[in-house]
């Protein structure tokens, strides 16, 4: 009988360990549907279904399959929350800019730039009314979308963040207006992003408003090619191993490149392959990477004010105005980060886009198409390069039918 019992009980132990066992992949699905397996470095997918937030572009922590439904959401908010960052804010006292360190313009370039931003100004007012891009709509080209600004109410500054476009130095700025210090900014290897959403939440459309009525607004412009050159080199070329974008583009070559190419060199895809896979995403209508969408579908600037519009190749005389004009420059000094790595951007635009189709570029001009009108920015080198190939006409020559239109 003794005997017996030990027998059932060691038979009971085994049955509900192995239960247990069992169940917990089910309990690990769970916990991946409801919430966890999305949230990454303070961001959480959600369903968003308020009137702004169903854009065609997402932040890139997602599966590389298909999501359309999903949206990533900050999980900032405006109560008081406990960061791990706390210890290197100094919100009440920011180091100030010796007097003797302190950069500005002259009066008469400030006149001059001045003029400049209400040339700016105008030319985007008329090119949104002339494409009907002022008027309200049900698609992300005519909602406005207060989802990637970054509003600092202390100081009265509000930016929408182009990638690609001076973004990594003024996120360092906006970093040290919400009380990082310099010094830790230097050193971390936390993604600046992600820094300034935990002093930046979303806002609503409403409060982007009201923040508008004592703030400046400003965004920075770049040549659409460029930036879209710069996004692919960085995000690719220079991908860091095993990242969102490191298996993103191995997923590209895998699907764009022929079977018995696959694998040669590069391990990332080229210029072409990376064109034709984003215009593939654009016809299908699925979500764009932050680093690749048009700008003015980021920051509808058709239906959202802005009081400054600076430009990646005026930028040196551009951020000086800013800060003049914001009061920041005993805070901030024009710092320049990121800004590329190997040859001179003229080289690079020669090298990568002569290797795309007229197909291929009429297709990227398409979708870009609102960002070269209402920045007054020109195509036609690139045209030229796509038109030398063609003839088999040599580079050097095309070059010198045209040059990037600042």
């Amino acid at each position: 009988m003794r005997l017996n019992k030990t027998y059932w009980r060691a038979i009971r132990r085994y049955f509900l360990v192995f239960t247990a066992i069992a169940f917990l992949p089910l309990a690990l699905v769970f916990l991946v549907r409801n919430e966890q397996f999305y949230k990454l470095k303070g961001y959480e997918a959600t369903k968003v279904k308020d009137n702004f937030a169903d854009q065609t572009f997402r932040y890139p922590v997602m599966l590389l399959g298909k999501n359309k439904d999903l949206t990533i959401a900050a999980t900032g908010n405006s109560r008081k929350r406990f960061s791990k960052y706390d210890k290197y804010i100094n919100e009440t006292h920011l180091p100030l800019i010796p007097d003797e360190a302190i950069q500005s313009l002259s009066e008469s370039d400030m006149l001059k730039v001045e003029k400049r931003m209400e040339r700016r100004r105008k030319l985007l007012s008329e090119k949104c009314t002339e494409l009907g891009l002022d008027v309200v709509g049900t698609d992300s080209w005519h909602k406005p979308n207060p989802w990637e600004f970054l509003v600092n109410k202390k100081h009265h500054i509000i930016w929408c963040n182009v990638f690609k476009a001076a973004s990594s130095s003024w996120m360092f700025n906006f970093n040290v207006l919400a009380g990082y210090s310099a010094d830790f900014l230097h050193k971390t290897k936390e993604i600046l992003l992600h820094l300034a959403r935990e002093r930046y939440p979303r806002v609503t459309l409403e409060e982007l408003h009201t923040a508008q009525n004592n703030s400046i607004t400003f965004l920075i412009a770049r040549h659409p090619f460029e930036r879209l050159l710069s996004a692919y080199r960085d995000k690719f070329v220079y991908a860091i191993p095993h990242s969102f974008h490191d298996k993103l583009g191995r997923k590209i070559v895998r699907t764009y490149r022929k079977k018995s190419q696959q694998l040669k060199p590069p391990k990332y895809p080229t210029f072409s392959e990376f064109v034709r896979w984003l215009l593939d995403q654009i016809k299908h209508g699925n979500h764009l990477d932050m680093h690749f969408v048009a700008s003015t579908q980021f920051c509808t600037p058709c239906l959202i004010n802005f009081d400054i519009i600076l430009k990646f190749e005026t930028l040196e005389e551009d951020q000086l105005y800013l800060i003049e004009k914001t009061g920041l420059k005993r805070i901030i000094a024009p710092e320049w980060r990121n800004m590329g790595k190997g040859k001179n951007t003229l080289e690079l635009l020669q090298q990568f886009y002569s290797k795309l189709s007229r197909n291929e570029l009429d297709g990227l001009y398409d979708y870009y198409r609102y960002d070269f009108e209402l920045f007054n920015y020109s195509a036609t080198s690139y045209f030229n390069i796509a038109k030398a190939k063609e003839l088999d006409i040599p580079e050097e020559t095309a070059a010198l039918l045209g040059k990037p239109h600042a």
